[in-house]
């Protein structure tokens, strides 16, 4: 059984922003067929800052925990910033994942990627950027 840091246990029983954003201005899911792990991100923009970010999981504690911390990451952040948030990062403020883990904390970060992406090709679709 691998062992767990503090802080992955904190965040997998204590997970934060756990959910769905009603009309979210992106959306980003990625899976991993070999482990079965699911991570949708959903974020809100305002004037290119992440307001809020959600998401929802499905996978072992250690997905869970990475989804909750990457969200942690990312509110507040400008989209260029959220955008250099790695799975290393994410695994350094995890305070380190097992080996046979680490592909989760993969997942998070590209979930959040893919979701800052749907919103700026939504963005651009609409020939331009949105600012509330």
């Amino acid at each position: 059984m691998p062992v767990y840091s503090e802080k992955v246990m904190e965040h997998f029983m204590n997970p934060r922003n756990v959910g769905e954003i009603e009309n979210p201005d992106g959306i980003g899911e990625v899976g991993n067929p070999i482990c079965g792990d699911m991570m949708t991100f959903y974020i809100k923009v305002k004037d290119n800052h992440l307001e809020d970010v959600k998401f929802k999981t499905f996978g072992c504690g250690a997905a869970i925990a990475v989804s909750s911390m990457t969200s942690e990451m990312a509110i507040g952040k400008t989209l260029d910033e959220a955008m250099k948030i790695t799975p290393g990062t994410v695994a350094t403020q995890l305070e380190g994942l097992p080996k046979n883990k680490l592909h989760c904390s993969n997942l998070g970060a590209q979930a959040l990627r893919k979701a800052i992406e749907d919103y700026l090709n939504k963005n651009r679709a609409q020939g331009g950027g949105k600012n509330d």
